[in-house]
């Protein structure tokens, strides 16, 4: 009886330490993508530390994009516009209903308002932020869209 306590308290023992060890390795980074819509300009902090600052192109005109908190709701790599004639759209992350973060090849106009709501980034940065989601995932990712 006294050998199977002391096992037991051994047992217990290890795993109080395993679970000490698993809490003290940090999860996956939460990533914070702000954008703030009147100076054009994206955010994207990855565990508290804010790592980029990008010139972004929102939602010209009648064109808005929309202001609010949202998750990924889908990445995609590589998709087209059906919507706005075929218009590719690189390393997409989808936020709100047809609304996505990507690239563009209008690198020119950012910095300014040129979308039909979408938020344009340079190719570079678009396939940059992709991965971050994507290594983190979509869960671990929100998206802040400010006026």
């Amino acid at each position: 009886m006294r050998s199977t306590v002391v096992r037991l308290r051994s047992l217990l023992v290890a795993a109080i330490g395993l679970a000490a060890i698993l809490c003290a390795v940090p999860a996956h980074a939460a990533i914070l993508v702000e954008i703030e819509k009147s100076t054009q300009t994206m955010y994207v902090t990855v565990n508290g530390v804010t790592r980029h600052q990008w010139p972004v192109s929102t939602g010209r005109g009648r064109f808005g994009t929309p202001s609010g908190t949202f998750r990924p709701q889908r990445l995609e790599r590589r998709w087209f516009s059906r919507r706005y004639y075929n218009s590719p759209m690189p390393y997409s992350v989808f936020f709100h209903k047809g609304y996505a973060i990507h690239g563009t090849g209008e690198i020119h106009r950012l910095g300014g308002p040129a979308s039909h709501g979408c938020v344009r980034l340079h190719p570079r940065n678009a396939a940059a932020l992709f991965s971050l989601v994507q290594w983190h995932g979509p869960g671990r990712t929100r998206i802040a869209i400010y006026h």
